[in-house]
């Protein structure tokens, strides 16, 4: 058991070192994501000690669905030995259109409501959730750039990440991933309001199953178990219920916390779906299934957004 952990140790050592060497840059980014971090959880424990039990309930089980739909796709894997590159991207298409549509209708749309309802003015309204994307797409850049982490086909990024085992660069791109969706679905049961909640956690459970499908498949090509990548992924979508409660006691800190965290979330949102998703659907050449895939999530995620709203 000394040995594995060690081999772990000497390379996150090495990119402690890199960091320190790396300049201003990075090292500004961790201080300030620990600022964050620490602001967040005080914010959020603040928050979650006011909030309505009913609102954290249901935050709680968006949080939970999202856990079990990814676990779902997960144990498929188990059974499929594979699943045709063109299915994959098609999937990943509609997924990556339903949270499209869940960010502009569930999110920005009553964000900016929200904060007119708090601000009543339509400009200051749409400034604040506009503040909300650019932290949302601050914070993805951030993680993106400083932490080590490695996607399926566009390969190992951030400091040191050559240096790190494969399966544990998989592990913080899980995590990267699933931390903003979790928030979102926090964040929309923040006023209980269930024609926000609801379309948003249906959006992102489903995209969820075809999401723990591939990272498990994905694991499987580093060398592992069968067994032990369904397991891993699995685990990968605990970040869910964590990312709703943070979400939630975010939205509920402050007075203008609700539009901001739901423009965050939102920006959170769409930089994975164009950073991640659409580039990965569109590496086999399959580019034509995977938008058609898009345009049907997002017509689905609208017509649901506007039958249970």
């Amino acid at each position: 058991m000394s040995q594995p952990a060690s081999s772990f140790a000497a390379p996150l050592r090495a990119w402690l070192s890199q960091l320190s060497r790396s300049g201003w840059g990075a090292l500004s980014f961790w201080l300030t994501l620990v600022i964050v971090t620490v602001l967040l959880l005080v914010s959020g424990y603040t928050g979650l000690v006011s909030a309505n039990r009913d609102n954290l309930h249901f935050a709680a089980l968006g949080g939970l669905s999202g856990f079990a739909a990814t676990a779902v796709g997960a144990m498929v894997a188990l059974v499929l030995r594979d699943v045709a590159a063109r299915t994959q991207d098609t999937m990943l298409g509609f997924a990556a259109g339903m949270m499209l549509a869940a960010s502009s209708f569930s999110l920005i749309l009553p964000g900016i409501e929200a904060a007119q309802t708090l601000t009543h003015s339509p400009l200051l309204a749409a400034c604040v959730v506009v503040v909300g994307l650019g932290l949302g797409v601050a914070l993805m850049v951030g993680l993106d750039r400083f932490v080590p982490h490695e996607h399926e086909k566009s390969g190992r990024r951030g400091p040191q990440a050559e240096r790190i085992n494969r399966v544990w660069l998989f592990v913080l791109a899980i995590t990267l991933h699933n931390l903003p969706e979790g928030m979102a679905i926090g964040v929309s049961f923040a006023e209980g309001d269930m024609s926000v909640g609801l379309p948003l956690t249906t959006a992102i459970a489903i995209q969820d199953i075809p999401e723990g499908l591939a990272v498990a498949l994905a694991l499987r090509v580093t060398g592992i178990s069968a067994i032990r990548a369904a397991l891993v992924a699995v685990g990968s979508g605990l970040m869910e219920p964590l990312g709703a409660i943070i979400g939630l006691g975010l939205s509920n800190s402050f007075a203008l916390g609700y539009p901001v965290a739901l423009g965050l979330a939102a920006g959170a949102m769409i930089f994975v779906v164009s950073h991640e998703v659409i580039p990965e659907t569109h590496r086999n050449g399959h580019e034509t299934p995977a938008t058609l895939g898009l345009m049907l999530g997002f017509g689905v995620m609208m017509f649901l957004d506007t039958a249970l709203g």
